[in-house]
Order: C-alpha cells, then sequence, then structure tokens
C-alpha cells in the first residue's frame, strides 16, 4: 500500500469493548439477584442476556470474515500467531455463550437459586474469557490493524456487524457502545453512517439505552465499566 493510504482508525473498538466490560461484567450479579420464582424479572434479564450475546457475535463474526483474512493475508509470520490465537478464542468464547444460552433457557423455564448459580457461573466464565480476548487484541491486534488494515476495510468490517444484529435493536446497540465514550469517536462513528440517520440515530440509541437500562438495572444511568470491574476484582478477592 502506498504512502497515501489512509488507514483504520481504532478507537471505535475500544469503545464497543468498554460497553462489553461494562454489560457482561454486571451479568453474573444480575442473575444471582433475581429473587427466585421471580418470573417476570427473570424474563427481563434472560432477554438483556440475549441482546448481549447476539451482539457479542455480530463483533466476532465480522472480525472472522473480515479481519483475520486481511491480517493474515498481508502480515505473514508477524500476525500469524496472534491472530490464531485470536481465532481460538473466538471459538472457546462461542462455546461459552452457547452454554451460557442453554443455562439462560434452563433458568427461565426454572427460575430456581440452583439454576441461577449455574447460569451466573457460566456468565462469569464467559466474561472472563471476553475481557482476556479483548486485552490481548487491545495489546497485541489493533496496532497491527493501524499498520495492515485501512480505513475503508474497517468500515466495512462495522457494516458487517451492523448487518448481523436484527435492525430493531441497531438503535440500543449504538445507545449501549456510545455510553461512556469519548465524544470525538462518537462523532467520527456516526459520521461513518449515511447523513440522513445520523442525529436520528443518536438521539434513539440514546433513548433505547435509557429504557432498557431502567429496566435491567432500575436506572437510566446503570454503573459504568470501572466500578463494574473493581466489583468484580473485589469479589475474586
Amino acid at each position: 500500500m502506498t504512502d497515501s493510504v489512509s488507514y483504520a482508525d481504532t478507537r471505535g473498538m475500544y469503545m464497543v469493548h468498554t460497553a462489553f466490560r461494562r454489560e457482561f461484567g454486571a451479568l453474573p450479579n444480575l442473575v444471582r439477584n433475581v429473587p427466585a420464582g421471580d418470573t417476570q424479572r427473570s424474563r427481563v434479564i434472560g432477554e438483556h442476556i440475549d441482546i448481549l450475546r447476539a451482539y457479542l457475535y455480530a463483533h466476532h463474526h465480522s472480525e472472522d470474515m473480515h479481519l483475520w483474512p486481511l491480517l493474515l493475508d498481508r502480515g505473514a509470520q508477524e500476525v500469524a500467531p496472534i491472530v490464531h490465537l485470536m481465532e481460538g478464542q473466538h471459538e472457546n468464547i462461542e462455546r461459552l455463550s452457547a452454554e451460557a444460552e442453554r443455562a439462560t433457557g434452563t433458568w427461565l423455564a426454572h427460575p430456581d437459586s440452583e439454576g441461577s448459580e449455574a447460569l451466573a457461573d457460566v456468565l462469569e466464565q464467559l466474561f472472563h474469557a471476553l475481557d482476556e480476548h479483548m486485552r490481548l487484541e487491545e495489546q497485541g491486534i489493533l496496532p497491527l490493524v493501524e499498520k495492515y488494515i485501512t480505513a475503508e476495510e474497517w468500515q466495512a468490517m462495522g457494516a458487517e456487524s451492523g448487518r448481523t444484529i436484527s435492525q430493531e435493536r441497531i438503535p440500543l446497540a449504538f445507545g449501549m457502545f456510545f455510553y461512556e465514550a469519548n465524544p470525538q469517536v462518537i462523532q467520527k462513528t456516526l459520521a461513518e453512517l449515511p447523513e440522513e440517520v445520523r442525529s436520528t440515530l443518536y438521539e434513539q440509541g440514546e433513548r433505547a439505552f435509557s429504557s432498557h437500562s431502567e429496566r435491567v438495572y432500575g436506572t437510566a444511568t446503570p454503573p459504568r465499566s470501572g466500578t463494574v470491574m473493581r466489583n468484580l476484582k473485589d469479589h475474586r478477592l
């Protein structure tokens, strides 16, 4: 590639990772705090789990389709070991996500303390596998992306992710990702969208996330990722 090529700006990836750390990190306690037999509350949390799993699948699917093949093609021996590690971690995360889906179904059918703890345990495993994957991706993959992947290719990966998510859940995804994001990153993300949907999607996303958070957390402003991560660390000590 020539020097005139515009390479990927990876700040949006940190935005997505922050949202995943916050939301997946909060899941085990959300499940544990549902009173035994409370089918209404368990359905709210079960739907939340399904939404997050769908967002995570879309995110990883787009990397599998677009990012890993391009990096392997251009980076050769420099990138192969870490890309193959990423692919293996995706497979493990997908396995844990499938376990979480099964455990969620069991819990929803019988929302007792035993099912709650079994689901929370799987969700903890999923979170820790995901957090380890994201940390390694930030340290080892994103510098390679900025070296080998063009801005256009990076945007194509994001578009692939959007196509995988059901259209009615697109605003919520944006609201969830924007919740803790730097305003400059938000503006850059919006600038990559068609002009006619930018402001509308931003407003819809904000409302969708506030409404969803009210149902899930009891507040439109749930704990931020730093608080969630500290609570998880304290719980493990």
